[in-house]
């Protein structure tokens, strides 16, 4: 997997074209909370207590499209797989970074023999939301209550000001998740072995940062 070359538009590139038009739609009060908020989750820092490499994932209860329980186990039957733990179909960046990889990773993946799934906190209605929104042929699945994303330590929520922009905006997260809370994992990327061992672990405390695809294929040159 060394040296291969990517010829699209990185998932950074894509949320800088993005935040120019964004930052003029919203005006600076709103872009001024939204920056405050990620000033202060790159402070926190990842917490102490969050999935690393080497630790063994155990198996979860998820939901799918069709609001029946699936355990992650069966989904990805035994093959190693990469997972990605995203906010919501309502977030940009989440949008942007799936599309990226339905685009970019998957095809590489299903060459490898290496599972892709999303999984979110929202409802599965969010989840085919985000599958229509980004024509989207990996499992995407819900975690309700962020149960997964909790054991894993990744679990956050907007600060009290970002809840009321969003408010502003038109939505409130907590309307999106199953469990009607604003809980939210932070962005992330394990690659796990056929052992459900980490061998890759990328947390985002800045949601507007993400998971690069080489840095994903890279991970995976231990297949090769």
């Amino acid at each position: 997997m060394k040296g291969t070359i990517m010829t699209t538009t990185s998932i950074s590139e894509q949320v800088g074209e993005f935040n120019k038009g964004f930052t003029a739609q919203i005006g600076p009060d709103l872009s001024a909370v939204f920056d405050q908020e990620q000033n202060e989750l790159t402070h926190g820092g990842v917490p102490a207590d969050a999935v690393a490499l080497g630790d063994v994932v155990a198996d979860a209860e998820l939901v799918g499209l069709d609001g029946q329980s699936v355990k992650l186990f069966t989904i990805t039957a035994g093959r190693p797989a990469v997972l990605v733990f995203y906010r919501g179909a309502w977030c940009p960046y989440c949008n942007i970074t799936l599309r990226t990889y339905e685009r970019d990773l998957r095809p590489k993946l299903d060459e490898l023999g290496v599972a892709l799934v999303a999984i979110s906190p929202q409802t599965p209605d969010g989840s085919t939301a985000a599958i229509q929104g980004g024509e989207l042929h990996f499992p995407v699945l819900s975690d309700p209550s962020n149960a997964f994303a909790r054991a894993l330590g990744i679990v956050t929520e907007p600060s009290a000001a970002a809840r009321l922009a969003h408010t502003e905006l038109g939505f409130d997260v907590a309307d999106s998740n199953a469990d009607s809370t604003a809980g939210i994992p932070f962005p992330t990327v394990l690659i796990i072995d056929a052992d459900s061992t980490v061998r890759f672990a990328d947390v985002h405390v800045d949601y507007t940062t993400r998971t690069e695809v080489p840095e994903i294929l890279q991970a995976l040159s231990f297949f090769s």
